[in-house]
């Protein structure tokens, strides 16, 4: 069961109740979004860069988004959590000015076999209407394109006109390319898992000039996807293509070892 509270100005207004998280999304006005996990019941990370990232969703030129102060986001997420109680949460924060909705739902991580075998992607043709925005309109495009994939494929990447292999549909896209981590960075969402394996990757390995591309998958020696919820999840073919041997490579393993040090050490109790 997923429970959405809303806020009016800082202060708790009302409570809905729906199956799931998405069906509590489907039911909200139209806004920004972004989701978070606890770690350890309360502990969450960056939940300042993921106000920013909803009140920035909403800019537009010349229009200036509603404010939306850091403060009210932390209170409201802890009050969500203190009402629920769940031993790990998932949310869904949603900005529609001027109220923000914190949909909550127990969170089950990814199994850990995903992790350790890998999983395999499919391109898509789907693509957001404006790339560095986080619209809750785009959910619905979302859920038809997961539907649509295949059993055995675990995520949809959309690509551009240009070839250029952008982003997953709910995750940040990395390839290992002649050494260098390559990623997408004006069309894509600023995922805030994505910025901290930006910094990570520092000193391990050289950021590379352009994403992958979908014509030439047989360049890519390693692959992963990342979000809030999979963390780090091992990408082992796209299509057609297998990378490396068919199974995580050291890059990638070495990648999630750091990101586990990094939550450690950036987690903020907010229950």
């Amino acid at each position: 069961m997923a429970v959405t509270f809303e806020f009016s100005d800082g202060r708790p207004v009302a409570r809905t109740e729906a199956a799931t998280l998405g069906e509590a999304s489907a039911a909200l006005p139209p806004g920004s979004y972004t989701t978070l996990r606890t770690y350890g019941g309360t502990g969450v990370v960056r939940i300042d860069q993921h106000a920013r990232r909803l009140r920035e969703s909403l800019e537009r030129p010349g229009a200036p988004a509603a404010a939306l102060d850091p403060k009210d986001v932390r209170a409201a997420v802890g009050e969500a959590l203190r009402a629920t109680g769940y031993p790990e949460s998932r949310m869904r924060l949603t900005w529609a000015p001027p109220r923000l909705f914190v949909s909550i739902e127990e969170f089950a991580p990814a199994d850990p076999a995903l992790r350790r075998s890998g999983v395999r992607c499919r391109t898509i043709t789907a693509r957001r209407d404006r790339p560095l925005a986080k619209d809750t309109r785009f959910l619905a495009t979302a859920q038809v394109e997961y539907a649509a994939l295949p059993a055995m494929i675990h995520e949809g990447l959309m690509v551009g006109e240009d070839g250029a292999i952008l982003e997953g549909l709910s995750s940040n896209f990395f390839a290992v390319i002649g050494g260098a981590l390559h990623t997408e960075d004006a069309r894509v969402l600023a995922g805030v898992t994505r910025s901290m394996v930006l910094e990570i990757a520092r000193g391990l390995m050289p950021l590379g000039a352009g994403p992958a591309r979908a014509d030439a998958l047989d360049a890519i020696e390693e692959a992963f996807i990342t979000s809030v919820s999979r963390e780090i999840l091992p990408v082992i073919g796209i299509d057609g293509a297998t990378f490396g041997d068919g199974k995580p490579g050291p890059v990638t393993k070495e990648l999630i070892r750091r990101f586990a040090e990094a939550i450690a050490n950036e987690l903020e109790t907010v229950g």
